[in-house]
């Protein structure tokens, strides 16, 4: 068999490329390893620009059928839940100013669902790697699975298996991988309400994290060291996590359900990853096999999605179905669309992680001096929600730096308001 493109995982940024590529009538086929699709704690809040590609792509309602829930604010809060910094989304452009909390195997699925006709997904399929030409160009992907080994020839491999990538490697497109000096442990609690808001604690421990879920759940992240979970009883775990709610006040509430959760628990390490290109000929990198940033900042799956429009934007600028010197020339397009706009995210993702995330020293210091002169300058606080959210990226200039520093008082600022009200998590 043959396609036109093959991509290779069925995350959401390989489901989109493929959702993507496909309505523009190509010829797609989709493999992963996996049999089934895996369940993790990942890609749940979709930011206002990821919405609207969701929409344009028709799969918007269906999202929200599986009660995806809206969300209008993203706070940073101290650990009695007095705000530190608020974004609100709702003075945004365009028509999409919500965040939208949805699990992620409800994402992956609505995608697979809403695939065109052109498109085939095949699940249980281990790609051994990639085909090449006599001049080095990809031309397909070799598989094995239920019926044998077999290649499948393409214009284009679409190599969206993950930050290890196979794909990747094989086709000698390097990386630069940093782990933080910290991992999260993530938690699924059931039976709670909490506020419409994406909540980022500041505490002595560093990133505590709540937003809501579909069904009357809500996920917490919590930054703990390096073993901080090894071998430990239930009796050690319920001290742990007694030690998590004196330390963090205004999650309380959440207390008795969370105790309950603490077997279902998710240990996470955070990394920074950057390709050092996006494309060779014949293959384009999407998502983690591209680029991974900090959870905090809420842009992993979101820039994947945009990967994936981007991808496809490019690829059938021309109008035909291209030929491989074609193929070629969009993926040198893509790769020069898409890269400066990681660049900025990268950098927007790891300043963020380092404000909530630095727990002693300098760094903590200036986290802190920089949310209360963010929070107190409208202009900036402008900014901030325009490139988290997607909808009006603009970076932040060293005199932007200069001004959340404090070095310089902008004209725009205005006197620290009272904080804003305790928002309390309700059971």
């Amino acid at each position: 068999m043959s396609a036109d493109v093959v991509v290779v995982g069925a995350g959401a940024g390989g489901l989109a490329a493929a959702r993507a590529l496909g309505a523009r009538g190509l010829r797609v086929v989709v493999l992963d390893r996996q049999r089934t699709p895996a369940s993790i704690a990942k890609g749940e809040i979709l930011q206002p620009e990821t919405v609207r590609i969701l929409d344009g792509w028709g799969v918007l309602d269906a999202l929200r059928a599986t009660g995806a829930r809206p969300v209008d604010q993203l706070a940073i809060r101290d650990p009695q839940g007095r705000a530190l910094l608020a974004l609100d989304y709702g003075t945004l452009p365009g028509s999409h100013r919500q965040i939208l909390c949805a699990d992620y195997g409800d994402l992956r699925g609505v995608l697979a669902d809403g695939l065109p006709g052109t498109v085939e997904l095949r699940w249980g399929q281990r790609v051994t790697g990639p085909l090449r030409a006599a001049d080095g160009r990809v031309t397909g992907v070799r598989v094995t699975g239920g019926d044998g080994e077999q290649d499948i020839p393409a214009a284009l491999v679409v190599a969206a298996d993950g930050m290890s990538s196979p794909l990747r490697k094989a086709v000698g497109i390097d990386v630069e991988r940093r782990e933080y000096p910290h991992g999260l442990v993530a938690f699924d609690v059931p039976g709670v309400e909490v506020a419409d808001e994406v909540s980022a604690y500041r505490t002595d421990r560093g990133l505590c994290l709540v937003y809501p879920l579909p069904g009357g759940r809500c996920r917490v992240y919590v930054q703990v060291t390096p073993g901080e979970f090894r071998g430990h009883s239930a009796a050690d775990l319920a001290a742990w996590c007694d030690r998590l709610l004196a330390g963090v006040p205004a999650i309380r509430p959440l207390g008795s359900a969370l105790r309950a959760s603490l077997h279902r628990r998710q240990l996470l390490s955070v990394y920074r990853l950057r390709a050092a290109q996006l494309t060779v000929p014949g293959l384009a990198l999407v998502g983690e096999a591209a680029h991974a940033v900090h959870p905090m900042a809420a842009q992993g799956v979101n820039s994947s999605l945009a990967d994936a429009e981007t991808l496809a934007a490019t690829l059938t600028a021309d109008g035909d179905r291209p030929d491989a010197t074609g193929v070629d020339r969009a993926l040198r397009n893509y790769d020069t669309a898409r890269r400066p706009q990681l660049d900025h995210i990268a950098t927007v993702s790891h300043n963020a992680a380092r404000m909530i995330t630095s727990v002693s020293g300098l760094p903590r210091l200036l986290g802190a001096r920089m949310m209360r002169r963010t929070a107190a300058n409208p202009r900036l606080l402008g900014l901030t929600a325009g490139n988290l959210s997607g909808t009006n990226v603009r970076p932040l200039s060293l005199v932007d730096r200069i001004y959340q520093l404090g070095l310089l008082t902008d004209r725009h600022a205005h006197p620290p308001v009272p904080p804003a009200p305790q928002r309390s998590e309700r059971r």
